[in-house]
């Protein structure tokens, strides 16, 4: 195919310019459509017929995109395919025969019908030299169709912003999360008000619910067997509580031994059946260590999220029912 390159220009600075209004839109609430705009301008750059970036979520080893033409949000390992050799390699991958290329996953082409002939794939590194992410172009369409070492030059500057607009992800994520437990913090908790809980609110047919709970005689805990075992009990309450939450859910640490979680489209009685479920999986889940056996059980404050009252005055109604629930001999749930 040849080159135009009055076209190329043109589609860069438009491309480019769209960076520049989404980045300046102070109404933009994360990076996805940033993204979406850097693959472009990575495939117009080196005459791509795809481009994708993928992200690295070391916490659960695995590498996701949503910005991949033809197929929704794709998860995979981050031990396979040709972003994770790049990744592990620390190196540029390229492949024009992907087919015989034992790292190459081809599930993607079965379930689309799509043929993959050439795949160069970019690791992207933060400011201090760790990668946190890879950029991916499929099927050269220009000069001999296959992709060579100088194209990584093309892709540079592309890649080089991702990994820029990556970081800045990654440190807000990290400010959201709380470091013992890994669950959102306090702060995550208000963020996600004002973005994935704004649509259900506003909606008057949609429901939400809530409740807050603690660890019974949590200070016992750490004045028995030491705060490094609290901390344990801690991560374990956390593990049972997120695994009791569904994707649309979310679940906190609120501070200290107590935790929030939010459930969408439910009302409190639905709430209570999951606390109490949750109630049951603690009460018989004494958490084990090499010198120690630690028996706990935790106590829950259910209530309905009223729109019309303040965040704060909702938690407290919650409040109000666990406070009920310690004073009235504690591992129960109080609706």
């Amino acid at each position: 195919m040849p080159i135009n390159t009055d076209k190329i220009l043109n589609d860069i600075f438009e491309v480019s310019e769209k960076i520049y209004r989404d980045i300046s839109n102070p109404s933009e609430r994360d990076h996805s459509q940033i993204f979406e705009h850097l693959t472009t301008l990575g495939r117009v750059l080196v005459g791509a017929d795809r481009a994708s970036f993928w992200k690295w979520d070391r916490v659960n080893h695995t590498l996701w995109t949503t910005a991949a033409t033809g197929a929704g949000k794709i998860t995979i390992p981050d031990t396979t395919g040709l972003v994770g050799k790049a990744l592990h390699d620390q190196k540029v991958v390229i492949t024009n025969d992907p087919y015989n290329d034992p790292n190459f996953n081809s599930s993607v082409d079965k379930k689309t019908g799509y043929v993959t002939r050439s795949i160069l794939v970019m690791p992207v590194s933060n400011v201090n030299g760790d990668f946190i992410g890879a950029f991916q172009v499929i099927n050269k369409l220009i000069d001999d169709q296959k992709f060579h070492e100088e194209d990584c030059k093309k892709l540079a500057l592309a890649a080089t912003i991702c990994g820029l607009a990556l970081e800045s992800d990654v440190f807000l994520e990290e400010s959201h999360t709380d470091k013992l437990t890994l669950l959102r913090n306090r702060m995550g908790f208000f963020h996600d008000f004002k973005q994935k809980y704004k649509t259900v609110m506003e909606d008057s047919a949609r429901s939400m619910a809530l409740f807050i709970c603690d660890i019974d005689k949590f200070k016992r805990v750490n004045d028995t067997y030491g705060h490094n075992i609290g901390d344990e009990v801690l991560k374990q309450a956390a593990d049972i509580l997120k695994k009791n939450c569904r994707e649309c859910d979310g679940v906190y640490r609120w501070g200290g031994e107590e935790f929030i979680m939010i459930m969408t489209d439910a009302d409190a009685s639905v709430c209570a059946n999951v606390a109490e479920r949750i109630r049951k999986v603690i009460e018989d889940t004494d958490y084990v260590g090499e010198e120690c056996t630690v028996h706990y059980t935790m106590s829950f404050g259910v209530s309905d999220f009223y729109t019309y009252k303040s965040i704060e005055d909702n938690i407290n109604d919650a409040d109000q029912k666990l406070y009920t629930a310690k004073e009235t001999g504690r591992n129960k749930v109080v609706i």
